[in-house]
């Protein structure tokens, strides 16, 4: 199947692809977002369609898994984690976390400590706050995992020993 004839029986399939989007998504912003990622992976990966098979159940499964994947990926980016004894971060109303002047004066003290770290220490650190995987910041520091690991790991011990009136 030339470029051409795939485009256009992918382009055909979109009013079909479009119901079954609104069907996974019940939000019309979400569902062309959707319709527009499948499209996007179709495209990027039409060398994997094999000529003779079918084009449409192909395209349908593509938007399957999209969904799945940007549903789990969702899922785990609302999953939050209480490791204190009695839970007590989960157990806390979200106006708990509001800006009090106590909070930003704990905040800022929390940031000074960290400022305060030497910088072979403070930089992975840093970068693990701030979302990094353990791989991104040995690759952006040119460190091995090990060490990034083991660094954070003593960041953390060496600030809670410090910042132990904020336990």
């Amino acid at each position: 199947m030339t470029a051409v004839e795939f485009n256009h029986q992918l382009i055909s399939l979109e009013t079909k692809l479009s119901r079954f989007a609104m069907s996974l998504t019940s939000d019309k912003e979400a569902a062309q977002d959707l319709l527009q990622e499948t499209y996007f992976k179709a495209l990027s990966h039409r060398d994997k369609f094999i000529g003779y098979s079918n084009l449409k159940a192909w395209a349908f499964t593509i938007m399957k898994n999209t969904f799945i994947n940007n549903y789990r990926k969702q899922q785990k980016e609302n999953t939050h984690s209480d490791t204190t004894k009695n839970m007590y971060f989960l157990n806390m109303s979200n106006s708990s976390f509001s800006s009090t002047p106590d909070n930003e004066y704990n905040t800022q003290e929390i940031l000074k400590q960290i400022d305060s770290l030497q910088d072979d220490f403070k930089d992975p650190f840093k970068m693990f706050l701030a979302g990094y995987k353990y791989k991104e910041i040995a690759e952006e520091l040119d460190l091995k995992i090990g060490t990034v690991k083991s660094r954070i790991f003593f960041t953390r011990k060496k600030l809670m020993k410090s910042l132990k009136d904020f336990q």
